[in-house]
């Protein structure tokens, strides 16, 4: 081979490694691109349901609240009716 020939054999190889790194590179963002879409996507989603969970639960403490005052209020009209049954007897 002449000193031509691998001159083109280097320029070849060195197209080549080029070629598949603009391509690695290519692919390797594209990838991380959509990892940190699907991230963005995931902590969307956790923080709706997080929203949601302390929505509910605020929603419960307002029952419990509310349920508390009704066995209050149940208590105090037992004890006024045993109060009232034993006079009776």
């Amino acid at each position: 081979m002449s000193d031509h020939d691998w001159t083109e054999v280097v320029g070849a190889i060195g197209v080549f490694a080029l070629l598949i790194s603009v391509i690695t590179v290519t692919v390797v963002q594209f990838a991380k691109t959509r990892r940190a879409r699907i991230a963005a996507i995931r902590e969307e989603e956790y923080r709706h349901l997080a929203e949601t969970s302390v929505r509910l639960q605020e929603s419960n403490e307002r029952l419990l609240a509310a349920l508390d005052g009704r066995l209050g209020s149940m208590e105090n009209r037992m004890s006024t009716l045993e109060r009232v049954l034993r006079d009776v007897d």
